[in-house]
């Protein structure tokens, strides 16, 4: 038997990953957030939309960025989150394609 996993699992344990940081309020609000800010802000002025803690905050944008939905770049001393609309449009289109 082949160590390979399966064909589609590995796509299914990404979907998983996706559905999984989508189903928190508080992260699909980020994203819509990023999304209505040109795509990218600082930690900083997400946290300030937000009354969550700052650690809760961090952890909602740490699990996106493990879902790849958003990417982290440091500038300077500040952290720049960027949503990847593409990579969401993709996996999340790509699925309900099916079922079309």
């Amino acid at each position: 038997m082949s160590d390979k996993p399966m064909r589609g699992l590995v796509e299914l344990e990404e979907l998983d990953r996706v559905f999984s940081a989508l189903a928190h309020r508080t992260r699909r609000a980020i994203l819509l957030v990023l999304h209505t800010n040109g795509g990218a802000m600082t930690s900083g002025a997400i946290a300030n939309l937000f009354t969550n803690t700052w650690q809760t905050t961090s952890r909602h944008l740490r699990l996106l960025e493990e879902a790849g939905l958003i990417e982290v770049k440091l500038q300077g001393r500040e952290r720049v989150y960027r949503l990847r609309a593409d990579r969401l449009d993709g996996l999340v289109s790509g699925w309900l394609h099916r079922f079309t």
